[in-house]
């Protein structure tokens, strides 16, 4: 009796796999987790007491359904600051999270027959999005890298398609699109009339000397087809605060405007308020946690790739890894489930994200867990290798 749209739902194996190893926490065991995709730093203090303040100011009641004027004014000013973007509040949305918004987004633009190029890997709610939307995803296979250039997404260009997912640094592969080909897919977008949805949740955890590149910031004409999707969830350690925003053309935020209405209504207050204060208030704390997370980046690609019958190409933003298991004789979701039922290490099968030899380690966690969790896939590894050998 259930409605074939969420019949076809795939489950989010990155909850699947956190749930199952937080319960084997909770029942005792020693687990190592490299699951979840967010910072395992606490929000800072001043946005804490934003919230805080806001409850003692019984700013508890509905808002606007898009954001209080003052939060989409702050994201207008972040746009400018940081991604040389000039938006106003008519081209700017808030919703319940970056999750959220990007589901607006699909159901906004996207019908029965529309085709969405998807460059694999890929985060895991992006293929279910397209498909809840009737649209059809279309796979675009990227390097060894997981680099992506103009020519991938070319080879996939056809009359139905409608919209192109850039996520850059990706989740999960950790990879940055070169500037050079972000400018040669901003001529595809135009030439071909397509959408391009650049999800920059991960903007700045960027290393090393790559750069990260906002593709609407490269002229009007591609910024008129570019729906930027951003939130404070990673930048700012909120998580669980639920505020994701969106700044497009005033027809598509109208549009996901109208849908919000009738779906959740506004976010949070109080989560707002937060959020306020997050984009306006002092930035210490992000460059403190980039500076932490690329520590261990450096540390988790040399050490992943010591590992015999593992091979890591270097993550190059966001905060994980996506090493390539397939010379242990195991795909992904075989690997990740003998390793957390053996081992006692979470890991996220690359399956999820399109590319069964691979899988997914988040590296927002501490260096002492960070070698904990490796010394034990390298030993749990040479045993199997050994029992193959046999």
């Amino acid at each position: 009796m259930l409605a074939e749209r969420v019949r076809n739902i795939a489950p989010s194996a990155t909850l699947a796999i956190d749930a199952k190893a937080k319960q084997l926490r909770k029942d005792g065991k020693d687990v190592v987790i490299f699951g979840a995709g967010e910072p395992d730093f606490n929000t800072p203090e001043n946005i804490k007491l934003a919230a805080i303040k806001a409850v003692n100011s019984n700013i508890t009641r509905y808002t606007p359904v898009g954001g209080i004027p003052e939060l989409k004014k702050a994201v207008a000013d972040k746009l400018k600051r940081e991604n040389n973007l000039d938006y106003d509040a008519s081209e700017i949305i808030v919703s319940c999270g970056g999750k959220h918004s990007l589901y607006n987004i699909a159901m906004a633009v996207l019908e029965k027959g529309d085709e969405a190029i998807l460059p694999v890997p890929y985060w895991v709610s992006y293929e279910e999005m397209i498909k809840l939307a009737e649209a059809k995803p279309v796979f675009c296979q990227t390097d060894e890298r997981f680099k992506l250039t103009a020519a991938m997404v070319e080879e996939k260009i056809s009359p139905k398609t409608k919209m192109l997912i850039l996520n850059s640094p990706s989740n999960p592969s950790g990879a940055i699109v070169n500037p050079d080909e972000i400018r040669k897919i901003a001529k595809l977008a135009v030439d071909n009339n397509f959408y391009v949805v650049s999800d920059e949740v991960y903007e700045h955890f960027v290393y090393g000397s790559n750069e990260q590149v906002s593709i609407a910031s490269l002229g009007d004409e591609i910024k008129k087809l570019t729906i930027v999707s951003n939130s404070v969830s990673k930048t700012y350690a909120m998580t669980g605060w639920r505020i994701g925003y969106t700044a497009a053309s005033r027809e598509i935020i109208k549009a996901m405007d109208n849908l919000q209405s009738h779906s959740t209504s506004n976010p949070s207050s109080i989560a707002q308020m937060a959020a306020l204060e997050a984009l306006n208030g002092l930035q210490d704390s992000v460059k403190l946690m980039v500076k932490a997370f690329d520590e261990r980046r450096r540390f988790i690609h040399k050490r992943l790739n010591e590992i015999e019958g593992v091979s890591c190409a270097e993550p190059e933003g966001a905060f994980y890894a996506f090493p390539d298991v397939s010379e242990t004789g195991m795909g992904s979701m075989e690997f990740s489930s003998k390793l957390l039922d053996e081992a006692l290490v979470a890991v996220v099968p690359g399956i999820a994200f399109g590319s069964d030899r691979h899988v997914r380690l988040s590296y927002a966690t501490s260096i002492k867990e960070i070698e904990r969790g490796l010394d034990r896939i390298d030993k749990w590894v040479k045993q199997k290798t050994v029992k193959i050998i046999s």
